[in-house]
């Protein structure tokens, strides 16, 4: 399973007893923050069609959002791997019938983008200042996702390019090899990284990661990724495909970001 992670960018694993509770028990948590009203008026976007939820699952570190902490493959897998990272409150990313909608103030090349591309990007770097330059300001160790819905396949979807995780870590690898740790958060990546991602289409295979609860998926943090879509016939309850995602962060002060595996 590991091996599949570091050649292609993924992989999935099969169903569980121990992660199907933790959903079960994650998803009623999280349909109580999804029907608040500020984080409502926060974070449901797309024209009512893409709730974003980040931070939005009030878990513990374990990842203990009331029904015992996170287990299974995928997490001890990525704790193989990385380390023992402290959870983050998870992302509770919920897509409904109709997305992709325009996103507010989204530019009608960014909604091509997102409509074309599924807004594919790599996680951690941000639009900074007026510009919206591209910058490293998050370094994330891995991607964890959960499925909390149980949904069909066209249900909007994680893509993923595979082995994109190779071609962006030579690129951004060059682009920093002489730029001190410190500085890199402020270092202007705006444009490698577009044209990384061009070659990433251009060499890549896309995939869907389509999953349902009690299984779970683990995505390398320099694979190029985003949302498909919802294709017509799809079906979700009216929870909407909803799936909880944990992207841990590295210690500070190191390269490892470029350099772990």
């Amino acid at each position: 399973m590991v091996d599949q992670l570091l050649d292609k960018g993924w992989v999935k694993f099969p169903a569980e007893p121990a992660v199907r509770d933790w959903a079960a028990s994650a998803l009623q948590v999280a349909r109580e923050q999804v029907r608040d009203p500020a984080l409502k008026a926060r974070w449901l976007t797309c024209e009512g069609t893409w709730f974003v939820g980040v931070d939005a699952l009030p878990n513990d570190a374990s990842g203990d959002a009331g029904g015992g902490p996170l287990a299974g493959e995928a997490h001890e897998a990525a704790r193989a791997l990385y380390g023992t990272l402290p959870l983050h409150r998870a992302q509770v990313s919920v897509v409904y019938p109709g997305y992709p909608r325009p996103r507010e103030g989204e530019s009608d090349t960014a909604f091509r983008y997102r409509l074309n591309r599924d807004a594919a990007h790599v996680d951690g770097f941000h639009a900074t200042g007026p510009d919206r330059r591209r910058m490293l300001k998050e370094r994330h160790a891995y991607i964890l996702g959960l499925p909390l819905t149980e949904c069909s396949a066209g249900a909007a979807p994680m893509t993923l390019w595979e082995g994109s995780h190779h071609v962006m870590r030579a690129a951004f690898a060059k682009a920093l090899k002489d730029i001190s740790e410190a500085d890199w958060a402020d270092t202007d990546l705006t444009e490698i990284y577009k044209a990384t991602r061009r070659e990433v289409f251009d060499t890549c295979r896309r995939i869907t990661l389509p999953a349902k609860p009690g299984e779970a998926y683990l995505v390398h943090r320099l694979a190029l990724h985003g949302v498909a879509p919802w294709q017509e016939g799809a079906t979700a309850p009216p929870d909407g495909r909803m799936i909880a995602y944990f992207r841990p962060e590295l210690a500070g002060g190191s390269r490892d970001w470029l350099e772990l595996p």
